[in-house]
């Protein structure tokens, strides 16, 4: 087992006026069925409401302080603005306590900081990445991921992803300057079945393992190795069937994660 040390964590007390309960499913929906599997239990949780639209435009933030997140792998850090008002932010790399960010048409070229791609230098590393303007960073917001500004064409930036790929994005999304911070996150190792239990996720059964009702896959007389192609329960193949879904955004991408 490995566990984070948490040396950059400066506090561990959250801000109470944005936290709001988080309600657990256990993988069930409205109507009570379980339609994620391997989901429930888990130590309680309360969200805390991060600004991925970064829209507080021209007013300085101080740093407070850099907190854990139960709900994400990456930490956040509460900023104070100059008018007194309070938000959280993914925390960027190499960010302190008492640094000075904030989110304008153009700014330094400083973790924290967060424009418009048609204002970021080429070869800038980038987090919280925008997809329609306005709405918000979608892309790029776990522990240690960053993205790379390739090029820039008409209205459009091209940004190469942690997956490999390429994609289009429109000039006038707003980025975050900076890789995101906890790096370290990928080397840790949960080391023991409880400990994967407290983030509330269950066993996973192989499905030759099942009974026939229960899995395609299941049921033979002996232990058998599923006599058919490898399916999902609800008998979709898998095992290099495409799943991905056929968006309008498709025709975005450049260059294929695979």
């Amino acid at each position: 087992m490995t566990v984070n040390d948490f040396a950059d964590v400066t506090t561990s007390k959250p801000e109470k006026s944005l936290l709001v309960p988080l309600k657990r499913t256990g993988g069930r929906n409205n109507t009570g069925r379980i339609t994620a599997w391997q989901r429930g239990g888990g130590h309680k949780r309360r969200y805390r409401i991060i600004d991925f639209k970064r829209n507080k435009f021209g007013i300085p933030a101080r740093v407070k302080t850099i907190e854990y997140d139960p709900n994400r792998s990456a930490y956040i850090a509460l900023l104070v603005y100059a008018d007194g008002e309070k938000r959280y932010i993914l925390a960027p790399q190499n960010i302190m306590v008492g640094d000075e960010v904030i989110s304008d048409e153009k700014t330094d070229i400083r973790p924290g900081n967060a424009m418009r791609l048609r204002n970021v230098p080429l070869g800038t590393l980038v987090h919280n990445v925008e997809l329609k303007e306005g709405k918000g960073g979608q892309m790029v917001r776990s522990a240690g991921n960053y993205a790379q500004l390739m090029a820039k064409e008409d209205a459009y930036a091209l940004i190469k992803l942690p997956s490999g790929e390429v994609r289009m994005v429109l000039l006038k999304c707003k980025a975050t300057i900076g890789q995101i911070g906890n790096v370290g996150h990928e080397n840790e190792s949960l080391g023991k079945a409880g400990r994967k239990r407290w983030l509330g996720r269950r066993p996973k059964v192989r499905g030759v393992a099942m009974n026939p009702v229960d899995h395609p896959m299941g049921g033979g007389e002996g232990r058998s190795s599923g006599g058919r192609h490898p399916c999902s329960p609800w008998g979709w193949p898998t095992k290099g069937f495409k799943t991905r879904p056929k968006r309008k955004s498709n025709r975005l991408i450049v260059k294929k994660r695979k």
